[in-house]
């Protein structure tokens, strides 16, 4: 029921020309921040001294507990395309988290890195899908602020929450700097965390990819070599809604992923493959 009210409601929004309607919808999933939430200073101070085991712990009970900043909750479209051959294009839209999955206030947060089980976790539950590296593409190149890379030196030290902490506060100094107000599209202060058919050739691994320089050139290919849990302050995690736009037709975006022809639209892999092995919740919305 709930599924065809939103069905219903999407086709409404479209015939009215207005995404408004939906747009809220998207995020359902997402529990409200309580008043007691820890803000974002408060959470790194809480799990600095845990080892990576229980932070991701709590990383994953804070934000399943709704301990989210609210602009990340106002999804942002993003256009891709794909022409086919007889030259006719395909257009899908995509709707993203204007920046990275943070854990706190809209006035004291931190872009949380997190291991590819706890992310996958982050996603399934709160109705999300991680992009694919064609989809960070686009997003780069249609956001509306570019940050600079900022990487802090290499070392041990790269996974504790003193180098989470520092990054993000040196991606608000930029953020400051450029005058960029919250929710709106940013791209270029993180590597993202992706799905890739690299994951079904290198299982328990984690897919990264992007970090985008002011040209255009990402910093990280798409690799593999990390283990699954690993997690350093570089990487983020971009919410992608489960439901895109093809043509303007309301998909399932696992459906699309998985489409021998469809998948062009967002992924330069082709179908992704294991999808359910992948992301086992929201492979079948």
């Amino acid at each position: 029921m709930k599924s065809a009210s939103l069905f219903f409601l999407f086709v409404n929004c479209l015939a009215a020309g207005d995404l408004t309607g939906l747009l809220p919808q998207l995020t359902a999933k997402i529990p409200p921040r309580t008043r007691a939430a820890l803000t974002g200073s408060e959470f790194a101070k809480y799990v600095s001294g845990m080892d990576p085991h229980r932070r991701e712990q709590a990383i994953l009970d804070q934000v399943l507990a709704g301990d989210i900043p609210s602009f990340l909750k106002k999804l942002v479209p993003v256009e891709l395309r794909y022409e086919q051959a007889n030259g006719k294009p395909v257009r899908a839209t995509i709707f993203v988290a204007p920046d990275y999955l943070a854990i706190g206030s809209n006035q004291d947060f931190l872009r949380i890195p997190m291991n590819l089980d706890t992310a996958k976790a982050v996603v399934d539950r709160l109705g999300f899908i991680l992009p694919t590296r064609k989809m960070v593409d686009a997003i780069y190149r249609q956001a509306a602020y570019h940050f600079a890379p900022q990487p802090l030196p290499a070392g041990p030290e790269m996974r504790s929450t003193g180098f989470y902490a520092r990054h993000n506060e040196m991606v608000n100094e930029q953020a400051a700097a450029l005058g960029i107000p919250l929710g709106a599209l940013v791209s270029g202060d993180k590597k993202d965390v992706v799905l890739s058919n690299r994951l079904v050739t290198h299982p328990g691994q984690i897919a990264i990819y992007g970090w985008h320089r002011p040209t255009g050139a990402p910093i990280q290919p798409l690799s593999t070599v990390h283990g699954a849990h690993y997690a350093d302050y570089s990487h983020g995690i971009r919410l992608v809604s489960r439901k895109v736009l093809v043509d303007g037709d309301l998909r399932s975006i696992s459906d699309v992923l998985q489409d021998p022809v469809l998948s062009k639209l967002l992924s330069d892999e082709g179908p992704i493959r294991n999808l359910r092995g992948l992301l086992p919740y929201s492979a079948g919305d």
